[in-house]
C-alpha cells in the first residue's frame, strides 16, 4: 500500500533512473523492473492510481483498464469497487497485447464483465508510419479546472497546460469543465478504500487463512494495520452512517456529475 514502496513487505524498490528517487507505487516494482528492462511486462494493481503513477515516475506505459473487464482472480484484494489489474510495459503496443491475452472471455473466471472481443486491441494501433500530421484530428479531451486549482503544484499544473497544448497541437480538442463537488472525491475514496480493506483483509485470521504459527499482528505491516483500523472505525456500528454511508453518496453523486459531463461533450 502506498505511493513509494516503502510499505512493501518485499523491502524498498528505488527508481532505476535515479536511485534516490521512489518509483511510484503500490506497483513501483513493476514499473522498475519494466524501466530497468529486467522483463517485458509486468502486472500491477490499480485501486487509486497504483499502476499509473509509477508508471509515470519509471517513464514506462502503465495501462488501468475499465474496472470489471479484467478477471482479479489471485489479487489479494485491498478495496474491490476500485482494484483494477493491468499491465505494465515499454510500448503502447506491448500494452495492447498484454490486455488482448488477459482480456479473452476464457480467462474471466470471476464476476468481471463477459464480453467477446471482436478484434484485438493491439490491431487498432495505427503503423506510426501511417500516422497523419494530426493524429488526434476529432478526438476531445477534458481538463476538470478543480484538479489544477490552488493547492496543486505550480510545476504540476504547468505540465498538464504543456501536455494539452500539445494535444492541441496534434489535432486534438481540450475543453476546460467544472465539477464543483470535485473535491470531496479524494476524502471519500480514503473512507471507502480503508472500510473495503478492513472487511477484505479479516480474512486473513490465520484461521481461514495464513499460518496457525503467527497473528495478524506479526503478517501485516504498520500500514496495513493502520488502514485496517481506519476502516474498521468507518465501519463500526456508531460511525458507519457519518463515514461510509456519506462517502457511498458523494461516490454516487461524483460518478452521475461526470457521466453528464461525459455526455455533454459527447454531444457537442
Amino acid at each position: 500500500m502506498g505511493s513509494t514502496t516503502e510499505n512493501s513487505a518485499f523491502r524498498v524498490t528505488r527508481n532505476p533512473w535515479d536511485r534516490r528517487r521512489v518509483p511510484g507505487g503500490s506497483s513501483g516494482g513493476s514499473a522498475a523492473a519494466v524501466a530497468q528492462h529486467q522483463c517485458i511486462a509486468a502486472l500491477g494493481s490499480d485501486t487509486g492510481g497504483s499502476i499509473r503513477q509509477p508508471a509515470s515516475f519509471c517513464g514506462v506505459v502503465g495501462l488501468k483498464p475499465t474496472f470489471g473487464l479484467l478477471s482479479r482472480h489471485g489479487l489479494m484484494s485491498y478495496a474491490s469497487s476500485f482494484d483494477c489489474i493491468g499491465p505494465v510495459t515499454s510500448s503502447v503496443e506491448d500494452a495492447a497485447i498484454v490486455l488482448s491475452v488477459m482480456s479473452k472471455p476464457a480467462q474471466q473466471i470471476d464476476s468481471t464483465v463477459q464480453m467477446a472481443l471482436s478484434s484485438l486491441y493491439h490491431e487498432h494501433l495505427p503503423d506510426i508510419e501511417r500516422l497523419r500530421t494530426w493524429p488526434l484530428l476529432g478526438r476531445r479531451f477534458a481538463i476538470v479546472k478543480e484538479t489544477i486549482g490552488p493547492g496543486v503544484d505550480i510545476s504540476v499544473v504547468d505540465r498538464i497546460v504543456t501536455a494539452a497544448r500539445d494535444i492541441e497541437k496534434l489535432g486534438g480538442v481540450v475543453d476546460v469543465i467544472s465539477c464543483p463537488s470535485f473535491h470531496l472525491g479524494l476524502p471519500a475514496y480514503y473512507i471507502l478504500a480503508v472500510s473495503e480493506a478492513s472487511s477484505n483483509l479479516a480474512r486473513y485470521d490465520n484461521i481461514r487463512f495464513g499460518t496457525a504459527d503467527s497473528s495478524r499482528s506479526e503478517d501485516f505491516g504498520d500500514e496495513v494495520k493502520r488502514r485496517i483500523l481506519m476502516g474498521s472505525y468507518a465501519l463500526s456500528a456508531g460511525h458507519s452512517d457519518s463515514y461510509y454511508k456519506r462517502a457511498q453518496e458523494v461516490f454516487t453523486t461524483e460518478q452521475q456529475h461526470l457521466h453528464s459531463l461525459n455526455m455533454t461533450l459527447y454531444n457537442v
